[in-house]
């Protein structure tokens, strides 16, 4: 099995399998391929997404317990760790006029194929893993003047109790405006994960986008993300509509106290009955 390592990136080997139809059968096959013989199909590489405008703000998401500023501004971020070569593309976009945002600061930080997160302890699926001080899969870029930040990864690998995603921070003017994650579509999470063996496990996935809280939490949809195979990569692109006056990064700061649903007036608040 060949493994992709750093850029360049070789291209990918032909398969007696493709992809497309892997996907086809998944429609109608359980969840979790149990083999196949080669990573990616021969077909014809799609037209990069034009940018859609973002009217709408994209949903806020938890940044998680693994985020940290490493202060590397690169584009790729993969630091020649193995696995399926993807590019991020984020266009950001001002939901207030759909226009693009130059400038824009974007983090990113995602586990590599094994489902590692750099920079703590506590990884792998006995959580036994310390990668203190590590800084692989994270890194800064800033958009040009279409809005556009690029990231050269790799397929995100997956761990217990999540679907694959890449979380993400969109700055404005110094000032942590949204912090996001984008999705990917199982049926290719799954044709990657059994095929490329850098994502091999001895543990099943069992947590998908169909019930995984966080992403279903998703409701606009507005996190998942448009993938299209490229000659030797994936291209994952994501339009991601921000407020500059609208602060939609959720940290890990205190949830504020339930306020009553109605007032009453002449009571105070504390002693108010109303569900």
């Amino acid at each position: 099995m060949r493994i992709w390592k750093g850029n360049p990136m070789p291209p990918f080997e032909k398969s007696s399998l493709t992809r497309r139809a892997t996907i086809g059968a998944l429609a109608s096959a359980p969840a979790i391929i149990a083999s196949a013989p080669h990573v990616l199909a021969q077909t014809a590489p799609a037209p990069a997404l034009a940018p859609t405008p973002a009217c709408v703000l994209t949903p806020a998401a938890t940044p998680g317990p693994f985020y940290f500023d490493p202060k590397l501004q690169r584009a790729d971020i993969t630091e020649g760790h193995p696995g399926a070569p993807l590019r991020m593309r984020f266009i950001v976009m001002d939901a207030a006029n759909c226009t693009p945002i130059s400038g824009a600061r974007v983090d990113v930080w995602h586990t590599r194929a094994d489902g590692y997160y750099s920079g703590y302890p506590g990884q792998g699926d006995r959580r036994n893993v310390d990668t203190s001080g590590g800084t692989f899969m994270r890194g800064t870029q800033f958009a040009d003047a279409r809005g556009e930040a690029t990231f050269r990864s790799v397929y995100p690998g997956w761990y217990a109790g999540r679907t694959v995603h890449v979380h993400f921070k969109i700055f404005i003017d110094d000032k942590d405006m949204l912090t996001g994650q984008m999705y990917f579509p199982d049926a290719l999470s799954q044709y990657i994960f059994a095929n490329v063996g850098a994502y091999s496990r001895k543990i099943p996935r069992t947590t998908f986008n169909g019930n995984d809280e966080l992403a279903l939490s998703d409701t606009t949809r507005g996190g998942f993300c448009d993938i299209r195979e490229q000659a030797d990569h994936y291209l994952a692109t994501l339009v991601v509509g921000v407020s500059r006056t609208v602060k939609t990064a959720l940290d890990n700061s205190p949830t504020p106290p339930m306020q009553p649903r109605a007032i009453v007036p002449g009571v105070a608040a504390a002693k108010q009955k109303n569900g």
